[in-house]
Formats: structure tokens, sequence, C-alpha cells
């Protein structure tokens, strides 16, 4: 057995702290990517990355930032690998469509979803990063790596793109029924 492959004390802190960011990895990933499967590949791809770098993660720093830092860079390695991959999975569309009448959360969870997809890749992260995740814009900007007034546009353009979509687009998933 290697020296490596041994796990210590500090390891153990490690995993701890990995295994509870998790969930917040899973949310981040599902919304920049739109699809559940490829984002439990990447949170899947990031612990691993994350793991591996274990070494370099000094404690007591925030796990949560370095950890988003790696699956965004991860997501960002996947995009250019696979640009010829189409962006509109029919499927997912499809599912989100079929609901329940009487479900209204996740009829709304859909909703956002379905908003959150139709911005632009860097306003999406953007407003995850901030607004979802509850980064701060400064924690946010350094996991994008750009200017903390670039994220602060990018915010607030993408909350002024979800409220347009979403007032556009009323919670039937049609377009608005007025007549006039």
């Amino acid at each position: 057995m290697t020296e490596r492959t041994r796990t210590c004390p500090s390891d153990e802190g490690f995993r701890a702290e990995l295994l509870a960011v998790l969930p917040h990895l899973r949310a981040f990933a599902r919304g920049l990517s739109g699809r559940p499967d490829f984002a439990d590949d990447l949170v899947q791809e990031a612990a691993i990355k994350a793991w591996s770098a274990r070494d370099r993660y000094q404690p007591g720093t925030n796990m949560r930032a370095w950890t988003f830092a790696i699956l965004r860079n991860h997501y960002l390695s996947e995009l250019r690998r696979n640009k010829r991959q189409a962006a509109f999975d029919e499927g997912a569309a499809e599912r989100l469509l079929v609901m329940e009448p009487d479900q209204e959360a996740p009829l709304h969870l859909g909703d956002m979803e379905t908003a959150l997809q139709q911005l632009t890749p860097e306003r999406r992260e953007a407003v995850l990063l901030v607004g979802a995740s509850g980064f701060s814009y400064e924690e946010a900007a350094a996991i994008s790596e750009c200017p903390i007034g670039t994220m602060k546009s990018r915010v607030a353009r993408a909350r002024a793109d979800l409220a347009r979509i979403l007032d556009t687009h009323p919670r039937t998933g049609a377009t608005s029924s007025r007549t006039g």
C-alpha cells in the first residue's frame, strides 16, 4: 500500500467537507447544464478531481467555492469538447411539459428551469452562483474568473431576463392568452 492510498485524519476532514458540498454542486450543475444525467456526471467528475487535488486544498478555506470552480471548469471543458452536441434535449423538454395540473410546486420549478435554460450561459452561471448558491459577487467573480463589475452586470441582466421570460410565458407553458 502506497503512502497516497492510505487515508489520514486530514483526509477524513476533507472527505466530510466534500460530502457536505455535493448537494450544492449538484444543484449548480443542474442549473448550468439543464440535464440531470449530465449534472450527475459533472458532479462525479468534480468530486474525483477535488479528491485527487486534496493536497492542494487549504483547510479552513471555502470548500464550496473551490469545488464550484472545479465543476465550472470541467463543464466548460466538456462544452468545448462536445461543440457538435445539440443544445436542445427533446426528451427533457417533453418531461417538463408533461406534468399533473394539481402539482403546482413542481410546475413552478419547471418554469424556472425552462427560463434558466433560455439565458446565455454567462448570465445563467452568474444568477446560479449569486442567486441560487448564495455566493457573494466577489466569490462568484472569482469562480467565473471575471471582474466583480462584470458579475454584478450579468446577475442584474439575468434577473431582468428571467422576469421578462416568466412574465411572457405564463405557468401553463403557453404564450399569453390575453385577447384584445
